[in-house]
Order: C-alpha cells, then structure tokens, then sequence
C-alpha cells in the first residue's frame, strides 16, 4: 500500500513537471524569440532624409545631400493597396508637407466660389511730377510706404530755368506800370509751373529769387513707387513718385467663361482673407473682352480700407449665394501640387482620414487662372491633395517602387535629383546669333560681376550683393547696342537688357537676403538666355537646385562646375547640379 502511494505520489509530480515546463518553458522560448526580433528590428532599422527619401542609412547621422539629421524610415506599410504608401508623421514635419482639401467651383447651396487678389484703386492713383526741370538737392521722403498728405514739403530742387523766371518777375514787376501786358504774362508763366500766386507775390515782394525751390504733394495717400533720388536730375514733367490712396482697394477676381453667365454688376459677394477677415461687397465691374490665354474675365468688387487692414497683393475668397446653376462643376487646385513629365500631369492623393497615407493621381488639367489650374479629369471636390513638399512624396514614392511622376508602373526607381521635376529646363534654349568680339567683351563684364553677387549670396552678405548689383547697372549701361546690326538681334538685346536691369535693381534696393536671392532667380533666368544668344567666348555652367523657390526650383549661372549652391548658403551649399554647359 505504501508502494502504491510512492508511484502516485511520483506520477503527480511528474506530470506537475510537465504542466510547469509547458507554461513557463514555452513563455520563455516566446521571450527570448521576440527579443531577439527585436533586436533583428533594430539591426534592419535604416535611416532617410526627409528631403532627401532616396538616401538611405543602416545608421544615423547627416544626409550627403543637404547636411540635414537624418530620421527613422518607415520599416512597412502593412495593409495597403499596391499603388499606396506612407509616410512618418516625423517625415511630413520636416519636410513641411501639407495637404488641402479640393474645392473650388460649385459648393454649397448654390454657390460659387472664387479666387481673387487684392490690387489698388487704379482710380485713385496718382503721380507725383516736377513742374519744371532741375536737380533735386533734397529729397524728404526716404523710402516707398510712407503716408504723404496734402500740401506736405516732399523735396526742393534747383531750376536754373525756374532761377531765370523768377529774375524775369522781378524786372517785369519794376516796369509793370508801363508793361502791364509783360508783367501778367511772366506771372502766367510761373503759375504754368505750379507755382501759387502766395508763391510768385513773396519773390515779387522780397525781390530776391527762390534758389531751390520746394515741391509739395498735390494728393494725400502712401507713397507705393519711389522714382528718383537725391541728386537725380530730373525732366520738366518726369515723374517723382507714384501715390496712392489705400483707403478704398479693388478685389480683382477670375471669373471661368462657362460661368460669366452668373455674374452681374450690383450682385453681392462675401469675401474671405487668408487672415479670416469677412467683408461682404457688391460687385462694381466685369471686364467686357475675356482673356484668351487663360478663358477667363476679371470681376472687380471696391472694399472699403479705412483701417489699413487690407494690403494690396493678399489672397481673398468670393463666395456668390443663390447661383442655380446645372454646369458641371469646376476643380481646381494650387499650381504647387502639380507635377509634370512630358504629357503627363499628377498630384498625390491624400487616401486616409486618419493617416499619412498617399497615392499617385493623373489628371488633366485646363486653363491656369493665377496660382490655380482648372482640373478636368482625376479630382473631384472634396480630395485630399499635397499642396506643399510634393517633389518630397514624389520622391518617396519612386523609393517604395510606387507608382510616380517618372514611374508609371510598379517597380523600384532611382530616386536622386534627375527625377525631380522641377529638374527639367524652364527656359527654353536660344539659337545663337553673330555679334562682335566687342560686344560679348562688354556683355562679359555684366557676367564676371553677376558671379561676384552670386558669392555674396552665397556668404549671405547683403551690402556685397547691393554693391555688385550697382555694378552690374554700370555695366550693362556700357554695352553698346550699336554693335548689333540685324534689326531682330537689336529688339532681343532691348527686352533682355530691360528685364535684367529690372532685377537687378530690386537687389540693389533691399538688404534682407531672402529678397535679394527671390530677385537673384529672376536675373539668372535672364542672362542665361542672353548668354545663349550672345555668348561671351567663354565656358558657363548652367546650375539648378530643386529645393530653392519653394521646391520649384531656381537656376543660376557658375564660372566652375563644382556646386556652390546661393540660395541657401552654408545649410545646402552642394545641392543642386549642372544642367547646361554654355560655350
């Protein structure tokens, strides 16, 4: 009997042994096996640039390409169809990628809405000139902005010519018993030249001629364009300054062709700034000839601007109630969420709620009306599209072997600067044309001291960059268009010569660096096509970098081929690469 209770005894605990091998046995195979996945997990974890997704790491540290940290990537996107991807919510911060909901066209109840900007009432702008020729020997108003009133003392200017009448005055009031007939025919002179009879009676009186004389503002407003400095010479009858009342502003909105039909003078409109400000007004024109370029028409409603909160060149939203309509509905979408490749146009699809998941989408695009294009296939009112950092999803995309703007199908893609769009040239190249040695010396010189303004840009040093404009000035006065023969050539060299002198004036005439390089993409634009035409009998590189311009990219000119990049300075200066070699 005691045997027996020895073997029951052994069996229980046996199959105790067991029931405790297979609980805590097994749980500690199960431990074991996660920790070491993951430790595998971190193993496998590869690093990106956020701006930069074709870059990939097996460790941390900065991107080649613009030297930022880099940021985890994404290790699967498990539960997605095969055209989709996501991105971190860490990526999308970096990069600054934003997206926005599709509207435009028909909305709710009946209504239409509209994108317009904000201009001034070209009824109450006014110039302000010199009535008389002379050199200005002091100017009071020092910079464009500032609020002028009526009767205010804006500059004096020495007239010898002005100098003259006023002796006349002065000998015709000594014999004006006897030459009545000269005496009232000098005055009328002077009142010719704006001057006041207070004016013309204190010379007559003191008998002493005025010797720089003052000019006053004939209108009260701000002052919106400065045309003269102190020491300019100016013209009888050349304009001084450009005034304008910003008190009452215009709303100029783009009306689609297939709506004009909607729209009549009187109809009220309520309006919405990018600051959410709401005004309601009543619209006070429609433009009778439609453009063709665009198949739009120009709505204009007057705002009332009494407290300065509205500022010529914002961005408004018009809004018609009431409108029954049975056209089809009108798409569209900002300019920057639009990427092109040959014939094909694409934006990316926003396809979660919830999360950052996103898919390529061709569409077809209309007319473009200002920042926006007109959508006819692909999106629908109410899409969520990427309307800011699209050549970053883009290019995450063709790193996922996704559907993208250079890969139509499935498949991995080589993701570096080549394929963004923005890559592809946005001039279009010049045929060369025959000139003199001398003339491409003398354009040369505009050349050598546009690269001395590009190394400023690329120091970030502002008083360089205004300098080296003003050379550039001198220098582009120096070339003589005589030397051109053919009537064809001489107009070219006259458009390109005025825009890059416009360009380079606004450089030389602003000290912040962001403005300076905004003006610096314009200039570069322009001589490149004038070294395409004319040449200066030496090697230029033609460079580009995608990230400048708000990822539209910007080009600029270079003595070298190595990248030195002068939109950005220190924190990109290798990005970007050679697009064209000019020789």
């Amino acid at each position: 009997m005691k045997n027996k209770n020895i073997v029951i005894y052994l069996g229980i605990l046996a199959f105790g042994l067991l029931l405790g091998y297979f609980f805590f046995g097994s749980s500690s195979n199960n431990s074991t096996t996660t920790h070491n996945h993951e430790k595998s997990s971190k193993a496998d974890q590869m690093w990106t640039c956020s701006m930069h997704p074709q870059i990939m790491q097996p460790e941390p540290g900065d991107c080649p390409i613009c030297g930022m940290d880099l940021i985890p990537a994404e290790s699967s996107a498990d539960g997605l169809m095969a055209d989709q991807f996501k991105l971190t919510e860490n990526a999308m911060a970096l990069a600054n990628i934003k997206t926005s909901i599709v509207g435009g066209g028909k909305i709710e109840n009946n209504a239409i809405k509209l994108s317009g900007k904000i201009v001034e009432n070209e009824n109450l702008n006014t110039v302000q000139v010199s009535h008389f020729a002379g050199r200005i020997e002091k100017l009071l108003v020092a910079s464009t902005g500032e609020k002028i009133r009526k009767g205010q003392l804006l500059a004096t200017i020495y007239s010898p010519e002005l100098f003259a009448s006023q002796q006349e005055l002065i000998t015709a009031s000594s014999i004006k018993e006897s030459q009545l007939e000269l005496y009232k025919a000098v005055r009328r002179k002077l009142k010719i030249k704006k001057l006041t009879d207070a004016q013309i009676n204190l010379i007559e009186n003191s008998g002493k001629p005025i010797q720089n004389f003052p000019i006053y503002a004939t209108q009260t407003g701000t002052v919106t364009e400065k045309m003269v400095e102190e020491g300019d010479h100016v013209a009888l009858g050349e304009a001084l300054f450009k005034v304008s009342n910003l008190s009452v502003l215009w709303a100029n909105f783009d009306v689609y062709e297939n709506q004009i039909h909607l729209f009549k003078k009187g109809q009220e409109i309520s309006i919405t700034t990018n600051t959410n400000k709401k005004i309601t007004a009543k619209v006070d024109f429609i433009d009778p000839v439609l453009d063709t370029k665009t198949r739009t028409v120009k709505l204009r409603v007057v705002l009332n601007n009494r407290n300065n909160e509205l500022k010529p060149g914002m961005f408004v939203e018009g809004k018609t109630k009431g409108i029954n309509s049975n056209n089809e509905e009108t798409v569209t979408v900002p300019s920057s969420a639009v990427l092109w490749t040959g014939k094909r146009s694409v934006v990316y699809k926003k396809t979660s709620a919830n999360e950052s998941v996103f898919e390529m989408q061709e569409v077809t695009l209309g007319n473009r009306i200002g920042e926006f294009y007109e959508v006819l296939e692909g999106l629908k009112n109410g899409d969520e599209i990427v309307t800011n950092g699209t050549f970053t999803v883009d290019a995450a995309a063709q790193l996922q072997g996704k559907k993208s703007m250079m890969n139509k199908k499935d498949g991995k893609v080589t993701a570096g600067h080549e394929n963004h769009n923005g890559m592809a040239n946005n001039f279009t190249k010049k045929e060369r044309v025959k000139v003199s040695k001398e003339f491409q010396n003398q354009l040369k010189n505009v050349f050598n001291e546009y690269i001395k303004l590009k190394d400023a840009l690329v120091q970030e040093d502002t008083n360089k960059a205004i300098s080296a404009s003003k050379i550039i000035l001198e220098n582009i006065a120096k070339v003589d268009m005589k030397q051109l023969k053919q009537n064809k050539t001489h107009n070219n060299w006259m458009s390109l010569e005025k825009e890059i002198k416009e360009a380079t004036t606004l450089i030389s005439k602003t000290s912040k660096i962001k403005e300076q390089r905004n003006h610096f993409k314009d200039l570069s634009i322009k001589l490149i096509n004038t070294i395409q035409i004319f040449g200066i009998d030496e090697k230029v590189y033609v460079e580009f970098c995608p990230m400048a311009n708000n990822n539209r990219g910007a080009y600029w000119l270079s003595k070298e081929e190595k990248i030195i990049n002068p939109y950005y300075g220190d924190k990109m200066l290798t990005c970007g690469e050679v697009k064209q070699v000019i020789e």
